[in-house]
């Protein structure tokens, strides 16, 4: 998959010294554009940060990129979805944690029931909650306007933006 963006904590910080990122922890996810049959687009509301995310997260040890995917589809969102195109890649070297994370984008299409998310502690404790929005230049006008009160909302607003916009043009 081609790059769409590196994201770097000098985006946010520009009087910011660069790290050595060679020393950062690697983790690898999977996310996607979801969208349903009626054309809207599966968002995550973050109300405790006061940003919006696209579903997606974590490949656990064992998972392929698209196994990771559907679980966090069923976690997330609460329904399933088919991957239908890849998008490309986006890196994030997230100086606070010295973190890189490498995510693989894919545009999916929702099928088959919607249910509960099946959200963590840690997703309850931040107020996700599921919408689902008219279409993807809805949640990017959503994105655009969203002003995230964290470190971690900073670079998902940049990567997701960067995203929905990927996806616009597979369209």
């Amino acid at each position: 998959m081609d790059t769409i963006l590196t994201i770097t904590h000098q985006d946010f910080f520009p009087d910011s010294s660069r790290l050595d990122t060679d020393a950062f922890r690697i983790r690898e996810a999977a996310r996607a554009v979801v969208i349903d049959n009626n054309g809207k687009v599966a968002l995550l509301r973050v109300g405790k940060h006061s940003y919006h995310k696209l579903p997606g997260g974590g490949i656990d040890e064992g998972e392929n990129k698209i196994e990771a995917l559907s679980r966090e589809f069923i976690e997330e969102i609460g329904c399933d979805a088919n991957v239908i195109a890849e998008l490309g890649v986006i890196v994030e070297l997230r100086d606070k944690w010295e973190l890189k994370q490498t995510s693989y984008c894919y545009l999916a299409k929702q099928f088959g029931p919607i249910s509960e998310p099946e959200f963590t502690p840690e997703e309850i404790a931040d107020d996700f909650s599921v919408m689902w929005v008219d279409s993807i230049d809805a949640a990017i006008t959503l994105l655009e306007n969203d002003r995230p009160t964290n470190y971690e909302g900073l670079f998902i607003q940049k990567r997701d933006l960067a995203l929905l916009n990927q996806a616009l043009r597979q369209l």
